[in-house]
């Protein structure tokens, strides 16, 4: 398998994102590109956990549901949700009907709460555990990293559920705390000029 594939344009990008038409745009915008929101990041760690055992087309052609179904991912609402809320969401074809996964972004949206109050915020907790890029991997060779390792440990003690190494390291990928596009994506440059101007926030 080749590291870049051409995409629509021509230009080469991760191969992995020739799989689907749905994810050249995921990958051309979102993915790697670093994020400091702590809704944006709630969202990311809950529906990594989602697609545990699944594909990510699956999620990300249900993404919108998802985000109605747990009011966008507002942590301060879901950490509210009771046992209607889950039985509701257990009737929701739009989205994963399962029940372990759904109890465990309620539950994360509580152990949010508190990180955050803390902390200051998720993203000052999160970005703590940014790898030094002269010393990780090269791009797309490994799934787990001494730190998705360290932050999945540290969420478990805080009580965060369905955050492996692995799920953590992927939301690590996604949320541009590693670009781990290949050098020869046109879209690395672009995330490595983003990381560049990022300042990682601070609790």
């Amino acid at each position: 398998m080749h590291e870049t594939t051409p995409g629509p344009d021509g230009k080469l990008r991760c191969h992995w994102c020739s799989a689907t038409p749905e994810y050249v745009t995921y990958h051309d915008t979102e993915w790697g590109y670093p994020v400091a929101d702590d809704q944006r990041l709630f969202e990311k760690l809950s529906l990594e956990g989602f697609q545990s055992g699944l594909s990510w087309r699956t999620i990300l052609t249900k993404r919108e549901n998802f985000r109605t179904a747990f009011r966008q991912f507002d942590f301060d609402k879901v950490a509210r949700f009771k046992e209607r809320d889950v039985e509701r969401l257990l009737g929701d074809a739009g989205i994963v009907r399962h029940r372990g996964k759904i109890e465990a972004v309620i539950n994360n949206a509580q152990r949010a709460r508190e990180l955050v109050e803390r902390e200051g915020s998720l993203a000052a907790f999160i970005w703590r555990y940014e790898p030094d890029p002269a010393t990780r991997a090269p791009a797309q060779t490994v799934s787990t990293s001494a730190e998705s390792i360290a932050l999945s440990k540290d969420l478990k003690k805080l009580g965060w559920k369905f955050v492996g190494p692995t799920t953590v390291y992927a939301f690590m990928q996604a949320m541009g705390l590693v670009n781990d596009h290949v050098a020869d994506c046109v879209i690395h440059a672009k995330v490595e000029h983003a990381r560049k101007r990022f300042k990682p926030p601070r609790g």
